[in-house]
């Protein structure tokens, strides 16, 4: 329930707003968000930790109680976010999903005070993968003008999120599709809440970290804290590789999959998430952040 979150705001380095809900008692916890959402995604999983901790859910830039992007926007800009948050808190432990977790995975590298980090499918990927960001000016283009379906439909194949099927679909129809269910959505909506339609424009800014971090795995060696590495047995298959490769790297790390669940099974169930699990996501988090 939002009504038992109390709400925050604290500056990042470059001096933008990062703003943020908690909740709870004990230890800090930290819970990032992946792509297309915003903090408010994972409610049912602060509400799980929020027995045994203090609860922080911050939207990251673009999104919600959080500021815009930066013109030079990367990773750097996340992990002094995600630093911004902790410090704020008093936190040592950090849960982050997909981009998220690459932000997460990070912020434990540049940060020894971050003593346990778990991370659901983070968004690592190696030198050898179909990934890059020739997309981007497509996607920043349709964005410009005004054409957010049609971007969306751009970085969902740039992404390979979609399946395979829809390929044979002509991109115009995907796009008209796309725009129906953001209208949809729409008229539904309040005034201040995270839409897709609003987190749209936020993917390119995934892709740019994605990007920069690609092939970087042999930089976490040195990561000082434990990890938690988890996964659905149905997640995103192009991140498999660095998930695997993450866990023969990190020097503290130890993995959980979870064969039933896809790449947003940390988060609350949504129309567009109805295979979330946090329950079973809370179960482990609290056994490995007690620990």
């Amino acid at each position: 329930m939002l009504e038992d979150y109390a709400t925050g705001s604290v500056p990042s380095a470059d001096g933008t707003g990062i703003g943020f809900r908690y909740r709870g008692e004990g230890p800090a916890v930290v819970l990032l968000h992946g792509s297309m959402e915003s903090g408010l995604n994972h409610i049912a999983l602060a509400d799980a930790l929020a027995g045994a901790f203090t609860v922080y859910l911050p939207d990251r830039r673009g999104r919600g109680l959080s500021g815009p992007h930066a013109a030079d926007h990367g990773l750097a800009t996340e992990v002094a976010d995600l630093a911004a948050v902790l410090e704020h808190a008093g936190a040592e432990r950090v849960f982050g999903v997909s981009a998220g977790g690459l932000v997460a995975l990070e912020a434990a590298r540049r940060y020894p005070s971050i003593s346990k980090a778990a991370l659901y499918e983070p968004a690592l990927v190696l030198a050898d993968s179909f990934y890059d960001n020739s997309w981007l000016p497509a996607f920043d283009a349709q964005i410009a003008a005004g054409k957010v379906p049609a971007a969306m439909v751009t970085s969902m194949f740039a992404m390979r999120l979609a399946p395979a099927a829809l390929k044979l679909f002509p991109r115009g129809l995907l796009a008209r599709l796309t725009d129906l269910m953001l209208k949809g959505e729409d008229k539904k909506a309040g005034p201040d809440e995270v839409t897709m339609r609003r987190l749209a424009p936020t993917i390119r800014h995934e892709g740019v970290i994605i990007g920069e971090a690609k092939g970087t795995e042999a930089g976490y060696a040195d990561v000082a804290a434990e990890v938690l590495l988890l996964s659905g047995g149905h997640g995103l298959d192009w991140l498999r590789p660095g998930h695997d490769a993450l866990a023969h790297t990190l020097p503290h790390a130890r993995t959980i999959q979870y064969p039933d669940l896809d790449h947003g099974g940390s988060s609350d169930v949504t129309k567009a998430n109805p295979k979330g699990r946090p329950d079973l996501v809370a179960r482990d988090l609290l056994e490995f952040f007690k620990a």
